[in-house]
């Protein structure tokens, strides 16, 4: 079954469309064919802008993990032979911190569904039933409801559109991963395979291009400006609240170099 098509969550869905259609309206008479685009990148900075304090206890979150990493390492030697004095011992530490192993999975999972009802105005050809007239919209002289593998199949224009798409998107996924890969926790005692399933988890960004060549258009710009936000979010707060020694990052070499 849809979930789209249950009576709240269409209504919810309805309203975000209206606001979006209304609000590429308004931008009309600046951006002419364009304005749909224009308010698809704007509405995601709105919704992201609307999510930062998610961003924050995520971060938050991140840098308790890192500053508590050494003490849960030596922990875990201490009592290897002991795994139920371990976890009391671990308890302790996040009680302690007034932390816990989950913190910022929560704020993670809340903020999936608002990011859900975003994207799905942007891929659904349908919405309450009616056409959506956002698809119907062209970027210059590419269709928002096209997507590159149409392109590829003999659809007209759109080419430099989709190349400049995807240079911001390849651009963002490499800086990603190179973060990820500054960040990563290190075990000295890990096996090898621990920090290879690290490295290979890495080059996930780039998954995101591939599903930016076959979505819709608008959808890609949804992408684009979501992948491009959280980026810059995450290494400005990070910036902000990674304060201290604790927090630098132990830096691990990247087989691909």
């Amino acid at each position: 079954m849809d979930p789209f098509l249950f009576p709240p969550i269409a209504a919810v869905l309805e309203a975000a469309y209206r606001f979006v259609e209304g609000f590429a309206a308004l931008l009309q008479p600046i951006a002419g064919t364009s304005s749909a685009a224009l308010a698809i990148l704007l509405v995601t900075a709105l919704v992201r802008t609307l999510l930062i304090p998610i961003g924050v206890s995520q971060v938050r979150a991140e840098g308790t993990r890192r500053r508590l990493h050494p003490h849960i390492l030596a922990l875990q030697r201490r009592h290897r032979k002991d795994p139920v004095t371990l976890q009391q011992k671990m308890a302790e530490l996040y009680r302690a911190e007034n932390t816990s192993q989950f913190a910022g999975i929560l704020p993670a999972l809340a903020q999936a569904p608002v990011l859900s009802v975003v994207y799905t105005l942007f891929v659904r050809n349908t919405i309450d039933g009616r056409a959506n007239a956002l698809l119907a919209q062209q970027l210059f002289t590419a269709p928002l409801g096209g997507s590159f593998v149409h392109l590829l199949a003999g659809a007209s224009g759109g080419i430099p559109v989709y190349l400049i798409l995807f240079c911001v998107l390849t651009a963002v996924a490499w800086i990603s991963r190179r973060i990820a890969l500054r960040l990563q926790l290190v075990d000295a005692e890990a096996p090898a395979s621990a920090a290879r399933i690290t490295r290979d988890l890495s080059w996930l960004p780039f998954v995101t291009i591939v599903f930016a060549a076959v979505v819709p258009l608008a959808a890609a710009l949804y992408l684009a400006a979501s992948a491009t936000w959280t980026l810059g979010e995450r290494m400005l707060l990070r910036r902000w609240y990674w304060r201290g020694p604790e927090h630098v990052a132990q830096v691990v070499p990247d087989p691909s170099r």
